[in-house]
This record gives C-alpha cells, sequence and structure tokens, in this order.
C-alpha cells in the first residue's frame, strides 16, 4: 500500500503552492493532501481578510499539523517548504510520520549563526519586536528577492498574484527560541531528507549544511541534496518535477 503524503506550506504561501505535487504523486498512487495552516485559505480570499494570521504563531501551526497526521490511517511522508520544512522537522522531532522531507527549510533553534540573506529575508516580520502579533507584508519586489530571483519582474509578480499571501509575524519570534527547538539526538526520530537551491536567498545551501550537522546527531537516516540555479520557490517552477520525483523517491525508500 503506497504511502499517504502530507504537504505543508511555507510562509506567504498557502496550499495552492503544492497543487501540481498533489496532482502529480496521485498519479504515481499515492494519496496526498494539503491543508493550510489555521485560518489559511484560498490567496484572494486570505488577502482580503488576513486578521487569522495575527498572532499566528510557530507551536500553534505544529499542533494543527499533528491533528492532521494523527487523523490519518497511516504514518504520512511529511513534506514543507520553508516555514513548512521547519514545521517538518518538528513534528519528526515529535515521533510523527514515516520520513520528512524539508524543502528549503527554516532553521530550527540550534543554529547558532545565520546567512546574511536569511536575517534579511526575515526583516519584514522581526523589524518591530513591539509588534509581534502583526502580519509580514511583502512587496512584489520584495517577494521576488525571496522567492523567484531568476525570474524577470513580469514572471515573478505572475506568482505573486497567484501565490503570495501576508506572513506573521509571530511565527518569526517563534522561531527563534524553544518553540523552534529539535532534539538532535533523539534516536527514534523518522528519517529527514533536506533540500536546497544554489541560487536560493532564504534558505541557501550553507544554511541547509548546517541544519545537516544538527540532525545528523539522530541516529536515523538524514541527507541534503543540492539542486544548481533553485530559487527559494523551486518547488513551483520550472524543473519541479524532477525536485518531486527525487523527494518521494527517497522518502518512500526510508519508509519502507
Amino acid at each position: 500500500m503506497s504511502s499517504p503524503v502530507l504537504f505543508i506550506h511555507g510562509m506567504w504561501m498557502t496550499p495552492r503552492s503544492w497543487d501540481a505535487w498533489i496532482d502529480h504523486y496521485r498519479a504515481r498512487g499515492h494519496e496526498a493532501i494539503a491543508p493550510g495552516w489555521p485560518g489559511v485559505k484560498d490567496p484572494g480570499e486570505t488577502r482580503r481578510d488576513p486578521s487569522a494570521l495575527k498572532g499566528l504563531g510557530l507551536t500553534a501551526i505544529v499542533d494543527h499539523y499533528e491533528q492532521v497526521v494523527r487523523g490519518l490511517d497511516r504514518p504520512p511522508i511529511i513534506i514543507g517548504h520553508s516555514f513548512g520544512g521547519l514545521t517538518t522537522q518538528l513534528l519528526l522531532n515529535r515521533g510523527l510520520g514515516s520520513a520528512g522531507v524539508a524543502i528549503a527549510t527554516g532553521p530550527p533553534k540550534g543554529i547558532l549563526v545565520l546567512p546574511p540573506s536569511t536575517v534579511r529575508s526575515a526583516f519584514p516580520a522581526l523589524k518591530n519586536p513591539l509588534n509581534r502579533d502583526g502580519l509580514a507584508e511583502l512587496s512584489p519586489e520584495q517577494f521576488q528577492w525571496r522567492f523567484t530571483n531568476t525570474l524577470n519582474r513580469a514572471e515573478s509578480d505572475r506568482i505573486y498574484e497567484e501565490h503570495y499571501i501576508p506572513g506573521t509575524n509571530r511565527a518569526f519570534f517563534d522561531a527563534l527560541g524553544s518553540a523552534a527547538a529539535v532534539d538532535s539526538g533523539r534516536a527514534k526520530r523518522p528519517p529527514l531528507l533536506l533540500i536546497a537551491g544554489s541560487a536560493d536567498h532564504v534558505s541557501p545551501v550553507s544554511l541547509n549544511q548546517r541544519v545537516l550537522k544538527l540532525q545528523r546527531k539522530a541516529s536515523s537516516p538524514t541527507e541534503l541534496k543540492t539542486y544548481a540555479g533553485r530559487t527559494h520557490f523551486m518547488a513551483g517552477m520550472d524543473g519541479w518535477q524532477q525536485i518531486a520525483d527525487d523527494a518521494l523517491d527517497w522518502a518512500v525508500a526510508q519508509a519502507a
């Protein structure tokens, strides 16, 4: 019986970012679902009323997906992008899932030095500590630098209109503290694959190498795959099928 797959979207995105992957995996015989973060709906609807994102913290997001996982018939392969990649790591740390894939992941607590580009990417959320329950909004220009920096502006703006929603400041502040901590020595943590792109400003290869070093303290299989020229939105740009197949093949083999 094929393993079910649970997709987790990242900050500034919605479950729509996984539409093509869901169809692709279903064609390969896997049940695949992508429930949104609490309060996150269709991009247009969420942009019109993003109030549910105000004060939404990292623990609430992880708890939400834990309930989804526990409601499934079998432990799923968990695949997350960006903040969804951090959520994936935290779910695995709770012993959930059969295997996990973190694409362009956010870092767990324990990465002491962050690349300057990673710090810059979080600045809209962290710039005002007095607004922790507010929204982190991105202009089309800011979105292009973070997600689609190898595309021209017109192509990037099309993706922005299709996918972008405001982010939640609270989750960024939470990611700096204990809410993002993993027990990197956890012996029974499910296998973890990290995926990084060489053109990613938000989660560069150097950051993923530090996450790999931290997570390899566990005895569970932990690997890093890198892709040349891929941006932070590598799961939604040309060539995503290769990444999708590589991720699924690895996870299925480990889950078995």
